[in-house]
């Protein structure tokens, strides 16, 4: 598991913990690609450069998992 307040996302300033809290601001998530669309809505990560794409999904699918 990586550290809570590890930046996944730089240009939005969007952490580990983030992700976190926004997934669990949902009623369900149980498929990758649209918890990443909604965590995306809520945070906003990966809007800007996209670079943080990839690191974004890795925490969705670690977090779903755990």
């Amino acid at each position: 598991m990586l550290d809570r307040n590890v930046m996944l996302c730089n240009c939005k300033q969007v952490s580990y913990a983030d992700v976190e809290d926004a997934l669990h601001q949902m009623d369900k998530f149980s498929d990758v690609v649209e918890s990443f669309d909604e965590v995306q809505k809520i945070t906003h990560c990966s809007t800007g450069c996209g670079g943080c794409h990839d690191k974004i999904m890795e925490a969705i699918s670690e977090i779903m998992m755990a």
